[in-house]
């Protein structure tokens, strides 16, 4: 545990509902890729403040999904939570559900993952509390963001691959 203790992934929650308007749309009735990022990135935002109780900064969009088209008129329901924090950063992952309209049931057709730094008042990275999975999705989801950090980051050049623990047998062969 560091300094600042830890959180539970749960407190994390931050859950934002979408009505798909005209304006949201492109020519085939599709929402705007960039429309849902918007979305995404301030849902995931918020997860990230109500985690460390900082400001926030996006520092990457390290993947997104668009596995089911968004139509014009669906209520977009997105749900975020810190998966893992990392010294000054946190991962942050979203799952964004279209609801059927005639009977409530909700269909997951996205996914993304952010990665958010905190900030102090002069814009200074600080720390925060350590993300304490609750339930099996979390601890998956917390077991596997150590690789993907580290892959962001060799992805990045900020670190190289040799010094990637949890990923030396995919870029080293013995």
């Amino acid at each position: 545990m560091n300094a600042l203790g830890s959180r539970p992934v749960d407190e994390s929650l931050a859950e934002t509902t979408h009505f798909v308007l005209p304006n949201d749309t492109n020519t085939l009735g599709n929402l705007f890729g960039g429309r849902l990022l918007q979305w995404l990135d301030i849902a995931c935002a918020i997860s990230a403040h109500r985690h460390c109780k900082r400001v926030v900064v996006t520092v990457a969009v390290n993947h997104v999904s668009f596995d089911r088209p968004i139509k014009l008129g669906d209520l977009v329901t997105i749900r975020a939570n810190v998966s893992r924090a990392f010294g000054t950063s946190m991962e942050v992952w979203a799952d964004v559900w279209v609801e059927d309209q005639i009977n409530g049931s909700k269909i997951k057709c996205n996914s993304a993952i952010y990665t958010f730094v905190a900030v102090d008042q002069a814009g200074q990275p600080t720390a925060v509390p350590e993300a304490v999975p609750g339930n099996d999705e979390q601890r998956k989801r917390y077991d596997g963001a150590l690789r993907r950090r580290q892959l962001r980051l060799i992805l990045s050049g900020k670190m190289k691959p040799g010094e990637a623990t949890e990923l030396k047998a995919l870029f080293e062969h013995e």
